[in-house]
């Protein structure tokens, strides 16, 4: 029995490093160019700060239904082809939205792809508690 202990311990911790070490969350990845937020945070830096960008990374249909006060359009799929020259500066802070948070780290790994620096992901605007606008 505790030979079987020992190996049972064993599977676990090889597990558990095994999984820490391949993610693929930006978050933890110390050279990451982006860095995720809370809606909070997010909202903080929008009454505080002055040059920054809203970036809505949905559909035209989900954009039209409602977004943040002042968001720009750049739907996801079209990041690689829209972002240089609907962002020209790469070292403005932009914060990054979408529906539920997927679409919004898929958008800010390509804006750091395309060597954008200050990039902060915040979520989905379903966890969005303050004023949207159509």
């Amino acid at each position: 029995m505790n030979k079987m202990i020992k190996k049972i311990i064993v599977m676990l911790i090889t597990a558990f490093s095994l999984t820490s070490c391949g993610t693929t969350d930006n978050r933890s990845n110390e050279n990451a160019s982006y860095t995720s937020i809370t809606a909070a945070e997010a909202k903080a830096i929008m009454d505080t700060e002055e040059n920054y960008i809203i970036l809505d990374v949905r559909t035209e249909e989900e954009f039209a239904d409602g977004h943040i006060p002042g968001a720009i359009l750049i739907p996801h799929n079209l990041i690689d082809v829209k972002a240089e020259s609907t962002l020209p500066d790469k070292d403005q802070l932009i914060l990054v939205y979408c529906r539920s948070g997927n679409r919004s780290k898929k958008a800010s790994s390509a804006l750091m792809q395309l060597e954008y620096t200050n990039i902060k992901e915040f979520g989905g605007i379903i966890d969005w508690p303050y004023e949207i606008t159509k």
